[in-house]
């Protein structure tokens, strides 16, 4: 089998998951039990924040645990919304945002706010120099992705976080899903950023836990309320396992963040330069420091996504059409529409996404397989 979906989820450490199965079994108390078993509990708790706050070099009262990406992006956004409604009722997105953002804001749209698309060129970078003349007196919020989780591209967060340092009263958001432990931090957790969003299935963690990054001094109204627990901000009993889990996981992948990307890139770089040489084969990833070193997004033209990936899948490979979350539903690449991709094209692509337990004999045995099928559509074609 060769595994090249590592975008949608990453398959638990051993590690992490022994971890998880310990602490279910040994500490069970529930942390907001005045008990010794809640004691002990909260004290594993405290030690998972502080463990994931220190390796993004952060203090530990900025962590506040989730249930993943989706939660935090929506917290994130409608917590804003609440919580700086008396100030304005105007948000910014990039045009290439994961669905937990776009449709979160749509969400929102309805219920009376208003919502500006910033565009993006027709590699996928958002047009930095359009978001200064978007800033309105009732913008509250501003949220643009570090790594696009279709194609690759590592936004200009650093340039976004320089115009608004001029507006220091805007919420700046950053989705760092598909960032954390493949792109360096200072690429996009910048000073300027207020808000960023992470989650544990991404870095080989379990599924169903995350975490936000909230820089003090900001304000962020609940989304969840009743038991108080996260300082009251984020109510319902701590998924402490999960947690903890998550605390081992993001450890170990930082154990490698140094060699990952490069390692990552030589596996992307290669299948990029094999790849190129087909005629119908149309590719939305570079390979250059300015995409992410893990993904690459591609299209065989006139071959729906779906068809590429069951075939793929026929010979046990895996990868997926863009976005996992949208694959199901069968939504085509917001990102490459955004790029101004033809449907023709866009309604082609797959997304092979790396990490480090990939090897440069998956991606050749990878290419001796697409090199057959490639083959066998080109008749269909023809």
């Amino acid at each position: 089998m060769i595994y090249f979906d590592n975008s949608a989820t990453t398959p638990i450490y051993p590690q992490a998951l022994d971890t998880y199965v310990k602490t279910s079994q040994r500490i069970f108390g529930n942390p907001s039990s005045l008990h010794s078993l809640g004691t002990q509990s909260n004290r594993l708790l405290q030690q998972s924040r502080k463990q994931v706050a220190d390796l993004l070099n952060v203090d530990s009262k900025e962590i506040y645990f989730t249930s993943g990406g989706t939660e935090g992006n929506n917290w994130i956004l409608k917590g804003t919304a609440i919580e700086k409604k008396s100030f304005g009722g105007h948000m910014i997105i990039s045009a290439v945002e994961h669905p937990s953002v776009s449709e979160t804001v749509q969400q929102l749209v309805e219920n009376g706010y208003e919502v500006s698309i910033l565009p993006v060129d027709n590699r996928g970078f958002v047009k930095v120099a359009e978001l200064k003349q978007m800033i309105r007196k009732d913008t509250v919020l501003v949220s643009v992705m570090a790594t696009n989780n279709e194609v690759g591209t590592i936004q200009p967060i650093q340039a976004i976080s320089e115009i608004l340092s001029e507006s220091p009263k805007i919420h700046f958001h950053v989705d760092a899903v598909q960032a954390i432990g493949k792109v360096d931090t200072e690429k996009w957790l910048t000073p300027r950023v207020d808000f960023a969003t992470f989650s544990a299935h991404k870095f080989h963690g379990p599924k169903g836990v995350g975490f936000i990054y909230w820089k003090q001094g900001r304000k962020l109204a609940p989304l969840l309320n009743g038991g108080g627990q996260e300082k009251n901000q984020r109510s319902g009993t701590e998924n402490v396992p999960g947690i903890v889990a998550m605390a081992k996981a993001l450890r170990l992948y930082f154990d490698k963040k140094e060699e990952k990307p490069h390692y990552t890139a030589t596996i992307r770089n290669y299948l990029i330069a094999s790849l190129e040489k087909y005629d119908q084969v149309k590719l939305f990833s570079q390979a250059n420091d300015e995409f992410a070193p893990h993904i690459l997004c591609l299209a065989l033209e006139g071959i729906r996504g779906e068809v590429l990936v069951h075939a793929l899948e026929e010979k046990q490979i895996y990868v997926s059409t863009t976005s996992a979350c949208s694959s199901r539903k069968k939504i085509n690449s917001s990102t490459l529409y955004a790029m101004g991709v033809p449907d023709s094209i866009a309604t082609s692509a797959v997304r092979i996404s790396l990490d480090e337990s990939n090897t440069i004999a998956e991606a050749e045995q990878f290419m001796i397989i697409f090199n057959q099928l490639y083959t066998k559509f080109s008749k269909v074609r023809s």
